[in-house]
C-alpha cells in the first residue's frame, strides 16, 4: 500500500468514526477521496501538512432553534444550520436550503462540495452551506415571513460581507431572500452584499435567476465540443422543474437541443415535441402547481408517476437537476441502455456512487456537479462585486462573464486530469483542480 493510499484510508476512518450517522457527508467524502490518490502521490507535502484532515473538518458548525408562529397562532419550532466549512480563499459562500430533509449531514456534504465548486470559479470565495428542516410548501406568505425573520434573527450573528455570504437553494427563492434580507437590515443595518440572489430593486444581479441552469448548459456544451459534438439535434432529458431545470431547458433549446422531459417529486412529463417552457413556467413559477398539469394543457405531453430515470426512452444527454442521489446504479445502467452519451449534473450530487461507476464503465462523458452547476455561485460572487462597487451590470455582461467562467472551469478540469494522468476523467479533474488551489492556499496561510 502506498503512502498516499494509506493516508487517504486513515483520514476516512477518522471521519467515519467521528460522524458515523452522517451518510450524505460520508458519501461525499468517499467519492472525493476515490479521485485523490494521484495528488498525494505527487505532493507528499500535503500528507506532511495533514491537509486532508484539516480540510474535511468544518471550521465552524452552527445549529440553532427557530421558533415561529403559524397563522393559527400556534408556536412551531424548526432547526436551523450554518456550516462555515473553509475560508482559505475568501468569505464562506453557499446557499440556504429550506426542506424537511435538511439535517447536519446534508448541510455538511453540501458545504464540503461548495469549497471546491467555489474554488473552480476563480473568484475569492470559500465554502459554506446552511438551511433548515422548515418546509415552505403549503405555508402562507405570512408564515414564511415569520419563519424567515426568526431564522435570520439568529443567523445574523454569524454572517457578514467579509465573513459569510449566504444565498438561496432549494426552498429559498426570491421571496425568502427578501424576507431574510429585510430582517437582517432591521437588525444590523443596510448591507446589500450580505446575501445574494436578491431582487433587482435592492442589489440583485441580472442573470442570477438563470445562472445555474445557463451555466450547466454552457459547461455541457464545452464538454461536448471537446469531444467533437454539440447540442444540435440532440434529445435531452432533464429532471426537476425548479429554477435550475427551467433555465437549463431554456438554454439547451437555444443551443439546438430538444428537451423532452421535466419532473417534480410526484412524477414526470414526456413531450417528444419538446417541452413547452412557457407552460412549465406558468405552472411552477406563477401558479406553484404540479408538473402533472402540463399534460392537461399540452396535447403531446404525457404524465407518468415515479422517476424519469426509470423511463425507457431514447435520448442522448441527461441533465439531472432535481436533488441528491436521484440516480442509482440501476438507473444509470438504464441511461446507458437508453443511448445516453453524456451526463452533466445541475443538482448537487444527483448521482450516487454506483451510478458514477456505471458512467465511467460505459465511458460516458460525465460533468460532475461541483463543476457543471457552479454557475449559480459564480454569478452570486459577481453580485457581491456589483454590490461592492455600487454598480449594476447588464444581463449580457453578466451572461458573458458566466460563459467565460464555465469555459474556464471545464478547461481547468481537463488540464488537471491531463497533469495527473487521468485524461478524460472530468470528475477527477474538477476535484483535483479545486483541491490543489485550496490546499496550496492553506499551506501558505499556516496552521489556522
Amino acid at each position: 500500500m502506498s503512502k498516499a493510499t494509506d493516508y487517504l484510508q486513515h483520514v476516512y476512518s477518522v471521519i467515519e468514526k467521528r460522524d458515523p450517522n452522517q451518510p450524505e457527508f460520508l458519501e461525499a467524502i468517499h467519492d472525493f477521496f476515490q479521485t485523490m490518490t494521484p495528488v498525494f502521490e505527487k505532493h507528499p507535502e500535503y500528507i506532511d501538512e495533514n491537509i486532508l484532515e484539516r480540510l474535511t473538518e468544518p471550521e465552524r458548525v452552527i445549529q440553532f432553534r427557530v421558533p415561529w408562529l403559524d397563522d393559527l397562532g400556534n408556536s412551531q419550532v424548526n432547526r436551523g444550520f450554518r456550516v462555515q466549512f473553509n475560508s482559505a480563499i475568501g468569505p464562506y459562500k453557499g446557499g440556504l436550503r429550506f426542506h424537511p430533509s435538511v439535517n447536519l449531514s446534508i448541510v455538511k456534504f453540501l458545504g464540503f462540495e461548495q469549497i471546491f465548486k467555489n474554488a473552480l470559479t476563480g473568484l475569492p470565495i470559500g465554502g459554506g452551506k446552511g438551511g433548515s428542516d422548515f418546509d415552505p410548501k403549503g405555508k402562507s406568505d405570512n408564515e414564511i415571513m415569520r419563519f424567515c425573520q426568526s431564522f435570520m434573527t439568529e443567523l445574523s450573528k454569524y454572517i457578514g460581507l467579509d465573513t459569510d455570504v449566504p444565498a438561496g437553494d432549494i426552498g429559498v427563492g426570491g421571496r425568502e431572500i427578501g424576507y431574510l434580507y429585510g430582517q437582517y437590515k432591521r437588525l444590523r443595518g443596510s448591507d446589500r452584499g450580505v446575501l445574494t440572489g436578491k431582487g433587482l430593486t435592492y442589489g440583485g444581479s441580472l442573470a442570477r435567476t438563470e445562472a445555474t441552469g445557463f451555466g450547466l448548459a454552457y459547461y455541457t456544451e464545452e464538454m461536448l465540443k471537446a469531444n467533437n459534438s454539440d447540442f444540435a439535434g440532440k434529445k435531452v432529458v432533464v429532471s426537476g422543474a425548479g429554477n435550475v431545470a427551467i433555465y437549463a431547458i431554456q438554454k439547451v433549446t437555444e443551443l439546438g437541443g430538444k428537451v423532452i422531459t421535466c419532473s417534480d417529486s410526484n412524477g414526470y412529463i414526456v413531450d417528444e415535441n419538446g417541452i413547452d417552457l412557457d407552460i412549465v413556467k406558468q405552472i411552477k413559477e406563477v401558479e406553484r402547481g404540479r408538473i402533472s398539469e402540463y399534460a392537461d394543457r399540452v396535447s403531446s405531453g404525457e404524465y407518468h408517476e415515479g422517476s424519469v430515470w426509470d423511463a425507457k426512452l431514447s435520448y442522448d444527454i441527461a441533465l439531472p437537476c432535481a436533488t441528491q442521489n436521484e440516480i442509482s446504479g440501476e438507473q444509470a445502467k438504464l441511461l446507458v441502455e437508453n443511448g445516453v452519451k453524456a451526463v452533466a449534473e445541475g443538482a448537487n450530487m444527483p448521482s450516487d456512487t454506483e451510478a458514477i461507476k456505471e458512467y465511467q464503465n460505459a465511458e460516458l462523458l460525465y460533468g460532475p456537479a461541483k463543476a457543471a452547476n457552479a454557475g449559480g455561485v459564480a454569478v452570486s460572487a459577481l453580485e457581491m462585486s456589483q454590490n461592492s462597487m455600487r454598480l449594476s451590470w447588464s444581463f449580457e455582461e453578466v451572461d458573458d462573464r458566466l460563459k467565460d467562467i464555465m469555459k474556464d472551469i471545464f478547461a481547468q478540469s481537463v488540464k488537471a486530469a491531463d497533469e495527473y494522468g487521468v485524461s478524460g476523467d472530468y470528475l477527477s479533474g474538477a476535484n483535483i483542480a479545486g483541491f490543489t488551489k485550496v490546499a496550496d492556499t492553506m499551506i501558505i496561510q499556516g496552521l489556522v
